[in-house]
């Protein structure tokens, strides 16, 4: 069952690679809908966020992904970056939370890179879009990819690009909104 007074949306990521826009387009439209994003990541400090392959800027983590608690969290997101999804993914933790929050009805939003830690988790008979080298991964793993800007099947959201933010953005709140 979904905690109907939670505000806080998880945001989990990797120690780096995370393609900046990618965190902070949703983190920002959250917040001016009135959500509380929290930056989840396995190591306490910062994490380093990237314009592509250039550093960006740095983003302090609120918790470790050991301690969260899904009852705390409305709602999980997963931003893009080659790096960040392809650490992500190996981290038991973070699949282990990304999968709870699949089972428990919670929105779940995945960009880009970030849907290799859905496929780690768990995406059979599920319909994903990704940025398009990962359809064989989607696919090998049960899933059903397709080619859109923005896919909603059940509580999951995923799309393909930083080009997509405004349309995952709005389905990620429609979701919320829902609950």
């Amino acid at each position: 069952m979904t905690n109907t007074t939670a505000r806080e949306v998880a945001v989990m990521v990797a120690a780096e690679g995370i393609e900046q826009v990618e965190l902070t387009g949703p983190w920002k439209a959250l917040q001016e809908a009135g959500w509380q994003p929290r930056l989840l990541a396995a190591e306490s400090g910062a994490v380093q966020a990237y314009n592509h392959l250039d550093p960006a800027d740095t983003f302090e983590v609120d918790v470790r992904i050991e301690d969260a608690n899904l009852a705390d969290y409305a709602a999980l997101v997963l931003p893009g970056g080659v790096a960040n999804g392809d650490q992500l993914r190996t981290d038991g933790a973070a699949v282990v939370l990304t999968r709870d929050f699949l089972k428990s009805g919670r929105p779940v939003a995945a960009i880009c890179h970030a849907i290799w830690t859905l496929v780690e988790a768990g995406v059979d008979g599920r319909r994903i879009t990704s940025w398009p080298s990962l359809q064989t991964d989607v696919r090998n793993a049960g899933g059903e990819w397709v080619d859109q800007e923005v896919v909603v099947d059940g509580n999951l959201v995923t799309s393909r690009k930083p080009d997509d933010i405004p349309a995952f953005n709005k389905a990620l709140l429609g979701l919320l909104d829902a609950r």
